[in-house]
């Protein structure tokens, strides 16, 4: 999204010229109709067939004609026609001085302005406004421009002309801090510093989704330097998508980017609660490294104390890069990748990586599931059976599991992957590689008893089917299953109790629990829709990482600090005191009629 766009969404709905009413003298019907097919054109974003229609509105100098005047420096706005947008609005001034909305209009001069560089003009025009709620949007489109500068010269100048103008003060104090080096202009820092106080992004920064790119959304933002604040940056690196973002429709494919950005808001409510100060700067990146490295090597970026994304590898790269050199916080949100957090200090995942997920599953064998196999010996007890689905993260997932069993020195009898109907899972079981009729060991298939089996599948009717193939196959023990291999709202609660079943489930909730009840009733309210696990998981990790800055500031450097010491979290929490992936993994067990977590 441009620069341009970001100011001109902001101005539509800011003033909500769509649903003005004329009061003056009554147009004609077909003025009225001419005027609202231009205006729905305008909305649709067909701008040369609205100028041609509103171009005959302002011919007949009707009462719509400041209107038409409006909407078609709006077009011409829109179609980044900067100079024709200034021509019609000048005119509009002209021949309407006293318009009743006449502060919309230097709304949009001031943004024309700004676009072709006129700074000065810009500012000016925004002085103009009267009315407070243009003025404040005015004060954020000002600070979007004003931060973009980085020429000290022009930034002194600016300041001159406009001495009482906070936002360029503000922005000159950033600049100075940034670059200056003689006495006198830290003492120009410091004149600035005594009449404006030092820039408060909180009072100047919106926490929606703005812009892909940093000149559409930077503001006047200081350095990061050596000294205790009351605030923390978050920058949230998102593919919120923007230019399809429609806010009828529901069913959006990156909906999980917009839970989880609903969760982290609702965290943020909570952190002010408790007195920790957050302010969210959300950008719309998508799989484009360019437009990261434009981001994050733009000057109102360096005060971030804490990055949540990029969910893409290549500016996830960058990103990383970034966070290591200038320390800074890292988090990717969803990913359970270890290599996006090896050999980097400031990076962290909020899930359990595939690694940590196969190490705390194996201790729980160790510790839970053997204690139930009932063998004669030991030897029966340390074979264990690892199947997994058709995806990559499966058979990744199994992969590892393994790797950890043989480092235990458990007997791996069985690793393959399992696909298609139950007894086309049980014909597969414990056969030799290329092979559909002659068994691995012919003692381990009839009533074969082993210390457990694993079963990775992303497929939810695979844990099912998974199940069925062990009893036909008469192979017995106690099965460690991702929660991903079942459908938990539709599968039948015998599913989970006909055998000793636990389920590897790191994005477990008790939904009985006080912290979530509140929380679910409170999305709600807010959202009128029930909050998916991607809300929640943002709102944990927002509440815990905002805790730790506050706790630990930016650096973390206290290790043994790092873990979730309160129980208000929804899910399970975190523990970064080892590795920088999360190491709790929730494993659970159908009891009493619920699924309930191993302690």
């Amino acid at each position: 999204m441009s620069g341009s766009k970001g100011c001109c969404i902001r101005l539509v709905f800011l003033t909500g010229l769509l649903s003005w009413q004329v009061t003056m003298a009554q147009p004609s019907t077909d003025n009225q109709k001419r005027y609202k097919t231009a205006v729905q054109l305008v909305r649709s974003g067909d701008y040369e067939k609205a100028k041609t229609e509103l171009n005959l509105l302002i011919q007949r100098d009707g009462p719509l004609s400041p209107y038409a005047h409006y909407y078609y420096a709006l077009a011409a706005f829109r179609q980044k026609n900067f100079p024709q947008a200034q021509a019609m609005l000048k005119q509009l001034q002209t021949r309407f001085s006293d318009w009743n909305k006449v502060d919309d209009a230097q709304y949009l001069l001031a943004a024309v302005s700004m676009e072709m560089g006129r700074l000065e003009d810009g500012v000016a025009a925004l002085q103009s406004i009267s009315d407070a709620k243009i003025r404040a949007e005015g004060i954020k489109l000002e600070q979007a421009f004003i931060g973009r500068i980085t020429d000290l010269k022009r930034l002194k100048a600016l300041n001159k002309e406009f001495p009482d103008d906070r936002a360029v003060g503000l922005a000159l104090i950033d600049l100075l801090q940034q670059t200056a080096t003689d006495k006198e202009d830290l003492e120009l820092s410091d004149r600035l510093t005594n009449r404006f106080g030092v820039p408060n992004i909180a009072s100047t920064r919106s926490t929606a989704p703005v812009s892909a790119t940093p000149s559409a959304s930077a503001t006047s933002v200081p350095v990061r330097a050596n000294r205790a604040k009351g605030y923390y940056n978050v920058a949230l690196l998102f593919p919120f998508r923007l230019d399809e973002f429609d806010a009828e429709k529901r069913a959006r494919t990156n909906q999980y980017v917009y839970d989880l950005y609903n969760g982290i808001k609702m965290a943020k409510t909570k952190l002010q609660e408790e007195g920790i100060t957050v302010n969210l700067f959300a950008y719309d990146i998508e799989n484009d490294a360019n437009k990261t490295l434009e981001l994050v090597n733009s000057p109102a970026f360096a005060q971030t104390d804490l990055m949540i994304g990029p969910l893409y590898v290549e500016p996830n790269r960058i990103a990383s890069a970034y966070a290591s050199q200038n320390s800074i916080l890292l988090l990717n949100p969803i990913a359970t990748n270890s290599d996006l957090v090896a050999n980097q200090p400031m990076a962290f995942l909020a899930q359990p990586s595939l690694n940590q997920q196969a190490q705390q599953a194996a201790k729980q064998a160790a510790s839970l599931i053997r204690s139930e196999v009932k063998v004669a010996n030991d030897l029966s007890s340390r074979r264990v059976a690892i199947y997994f689905g058709t995806s990559r993260k499966d058979s990744l997932l199994a992969l590892a599991y393994q790797t950890e069993m043989q480092r235990q020195n458990y007997q791996v009898v069985d690793f393959r992957k399992l696909s298609g109907t139950a007894q086309a899972m049980a014909d597969a079981m414990l056969q030799q590689p290329g092979s559909t009729t002659r068994p691995v060991n012919s003692s381990q298939v009839a009533g074969a008893t082993l210390g457990h089996i694993f079963f990775a599948s992303s497929s939810d009717t695979d844990g099912q089917r998974l199940l069925d193939a062990l009893s036909r196959k008469k192979i017995n023990g106690p099965v460690m299953a991702t929660s991903t291999a079942f459908d938990m709202y539709s599968d039948a609660t015998a599913t989970f109790t006909k055998r000793n079943l636990y389920l590897l489930y790191p994005d477990f909730i008790d939904v009985t629990r006080e912290p979530v009840v509140t929380f679910q009733e409170q999305y709600v309210a807010k959202r009128n829709t029930i909050p998916s696990v991607f809300a929640s998981q943002g709102y944990d990790m927002m509440l815990f990482f905002g805790r730790q800055l506050a706790k630990n500031g930016s650096s973390l450097r206290n290790r043994s600090m790092l873990r979730s010491d309160t129980d208000d979290y929804l899910l399970s929490g975190f523990d970064y005191t080892q590795t920088n992936d999360n190491q709790i993994v929730p494993i659970v067990k159908f009891t009493d009629g619920r699924l309930v977590k191993i302690e």
